[in-house]
C-alpha cells in the first residue's frame, strides 16, 4: 500500500508533457470569453456612461433663472437666480431655497406639468 501511495505521488509531481504550452492552450477559452465580454458588454457600457455624464455637466451648465427643474429630492421649483455651484429655488410663491447644482436631477418634463395641472384642478 504505501509502494502505491510513493507512486501515485512521484505521479503528482511529475509535470506535463507539454508544459507552459498546454496551461496557455488551456486558459485560452477563458481570455477569449473576458475578451468577448469585455467587448460585447463593459466597453458600450462606459461609453453610455460617459454620454450620459457629457449629457448632464452640459445640463447644468445651461440652468438659468426661469428654468423649471426637479432636485434628485423629488422637489419641483424654479430657478431664480444660479452661482457657481449653488441654485437658488422658489418652490411656492415666497418659499425659496439654496441647493447645490449636483442636486439637480433635470428639467421639468411635459408629464409633470400635467399632473401639477390635474393636482391643480382638484
Amino acid at each position: 500500500m504505501t509502494m502505491t501511495i510513493h507512486l501515485g505521488f512521484l505521479l503528482f509531481l511529475q509535470q506535463p508533457e507539454g508544459g507552459l504550452g498546454s496551461l496557455l492552450i488551456s486558459l485560452l477559452p477563458f481570455f477569449l470569453i473576458f475578451l468577448i465580454f469585455f467587448l460585447l458588454v463593459i466597453r458600450p457600457q462606459q461609453k453610455r456612461q460617459r454620454q450620459a455624464q457629457l449629457e448632464r455637466e452640459q445640463m447644468l451648465n445651461a440652468l438659468k433663472p426661469g428654468d423649471k427643474v426637479v432636485t434628485t429630492g423629488g422637489i419641483l421649483g424654479t430657478i431664480v437666480a444660479v452661482r457657481d455651484d449653488k441654485v437658488q429655488l422658489r418652490i411656492a410663491q415666497s418659499v425659496s431655497i439654496e441647493v447645490l447644482k449636483s442636486s439637480i436631477y433635470g428639467l421639468q418634463s411635459e408629464d409633470i406639468k400635467e399632473v401639477k395641472e390635474v393636482e391643480a384642478v382638484k
